[in-house]
């Protein structure tokens, strides 16, 4: 072999639950939440479709975490998804499901970097607009712009070879600021003149000859969402290798992250909501179509609630914690992709150069093939990092339809009725929420666009291709079968 493995070295246990949490929270939380209110749920249903969408999607997603905390106490391993889907199903599903997750993992990392060059674009103008550049798909791709989104890429990967309680505890640290910043502003609306709940009326959006949506379809347009709004709290299967805690409190850690990744995203939407400029007249649907035409915080809804109720100081905060949102989204989705691949390789489905450990325990090649991966990625520019992770989306609806089917499979042998039903109930709601994503309903603008489509398509093409020549290598890398280890 070019590359042999040393077998003495092992992923480490540091994680503790609050590492984890936020880990989790902090990949659930990313830039999309504060951009999300202006561009995606007041445009769809206002201020309490929003809202009940969300709760929904809460609940959902609290379901489908249920059949995770089963299988993670079954199997306590990195890998999570692809380790239930092959278990239960055997390699080629194991290899599917992993697929398309590694996909949705992978593709939010890029996502959250050249996020960095957009809120730099909306509070510094054109400061990292220098050197040459160039143009894709309408969007200006400039030469200092990639610096700093490639370079924040790089040391991230320096940071995660330092060791896993590193990581874990400068994610928990930024998780604080993440927080901080939004409680910090919404306690300052709720004692400020400029914002008022005068200004969160018409509740839904008001249908028009131009918005013909109603109630229900409102409420549809922005639930469906939820697969990327919570990808992230299934990152903590990953990490189970690497946490110094029972597996009995990956369901506290789950759900804690959900709810708080649930309250974040509908506080967000209430609070650009209730703080719009006067000139308006406590108009938000007037407020929220001409978006698009400001330029700077202006264009950004929770940017401009946050100048408007605290000035400089309130962006200033606000701006902190979009940042430490990017930046956790970072990490905790570097780990998680990792530690897939690194399971992959491990059980054989991955080349043995993948599964390299270096002398703190991280798996520092497959962190190197996401950075490289990641960077190439940020050199198309924005406007193809929004048809990946739309397509990406339908790769997490796909990973928790697995978790959920594999739970029910389990359950079932197990005689479980509690396990059984949620297991059936997660496999059917992420099964509705792949099909709203991939296919166009009457009366619901939600579903992925051409771009988006082609995408996922040259995806399913290379998967194929790839497994057909990994069916050549042969067998696993370092350890015995994972069907070798746990008898049923």
């Amino acid at each position: 072999m070019l590359f042999m493995i040393d077998t003495s070295r092992h992923l480490e246990r540091r994680l503790t639950p609050l590492n984890v949490w936020s880990l989790a929270f902090g990949c659930v939380i990313g830039w999309s939440a504060y951009v999300m209110p202006g561009t995606i749920f007041l445009p769809n249903a206002g201020p309490l479709g929003t809202l009940i969408a969300m709760e929904l999607a809460t609940l959902v997603m609290l379901i489908i975490a249920y059949n995770y905390s089963y299988m993670i106490k079954k199997f306590p391993l990195t890998g999570g998804e692809f380790i239930y889907a092959k278990m239960a199903f055997g390699e080629t599903h194991g290899f599917l499901c992993a697929w398309f997750l590694s996909l949705s993992y992978l593709s939010v990392i890029p996502l959250n970097a050249t996020a960095m060059n957009l809120i730099m674009r909306a509070v510094a103008g054109d400061t990292f607009q220098f050197g040459f550049h160039y143009v894709v798909s309408g969007y200006d791709v400039y030469f200092g712009e990639m610096v700093l989104a490639i370079g924040a890429l790089f040391l991230f990967q320096m940071i995660n070879s330092a060791g896993v309680h590193v990581t874990g505890k400068i994610q928990t640290f930024l998780v604080m600021i993440l927080l901080g910043g939004i409680l910090i502003l919404l306690g300052g609306a709720m004692f400020s003149p400029n914002a008022s709940t005068e200004n969160l009326t018409p509740m839904f959006h008001p249908v028009d000859s131009s918005f013909t949506k109603g109630i229900m379809a409102q409420i549809i347009a922005v639930f469906v969402t939820g697969p990327m709004s919570f990808v992230g709290f299934d990152t903590v299967p990953q990490l189970m290798e690497e946490s110094k805690f029972s597996s009995d409190r990956v369901k506290v850690v789950m759900d804690t992250s959900i709810v708080c990744g649930g309250f974040v995203y509908i506080a967000l939407t209430i609070f650009a909501c209730a703080v719009i400029p006067y000139v308006y007249h406590h108009s938000w649907p007037a407020y929220i179509a001409d978006l698009s035409n400001q330029s700077g915080t202006a264009g950004i809804a929770t940017l401009n609630a946050a100048r408007i109720v605290m000035g400089s100081k309130g962006l200033i905060i606000l701006t902190a914690s979009v940042l430490a949102a990017m930046l956790t989204g970072m990490i905790g989705f570097y780990m998680a992709t990792s530690r897939l691949l690194y399971s992959m390789s491990r059980d054989g489905m991955l080349p043995e150069w993948f599964a390299y450990l270096n002398k703190n325990g991280v798996p520092t090649h497959a962190g190197l093939f996401c950075t490289v991966i990641a960077s190439l990625t940020c050199l198309m520019g924005r406007a193809v990092m929004g048809w990946v992770f739309d397509m990406a989306s339908t790769g997490a609806a796909i990973g928790f339809a697995y978790t959920s089917i594999s739970a029910a499979k389990y359950s079932w042998q197990e005689k479980r009725t509690d396990i059984l039903i949620f297991g059936v109930l997660g496999f059917i709601l992420s099964l509705m929420m792949a099909v709203f994503l991939l296919f166009p309903l009457p009366g619901l603008n939600v579903s992925l666009g051409n771009e988006s489509y082609t995408l996922l398509f040259l995806w399913v093409v290379i998967g194929t291709l790839f497994y057909v020549i990994r069916r050549t290598w042969g067998g696993g890398v370092n350890r015995p079968s994972l069907r070798g280890e746990y008898r049923e």
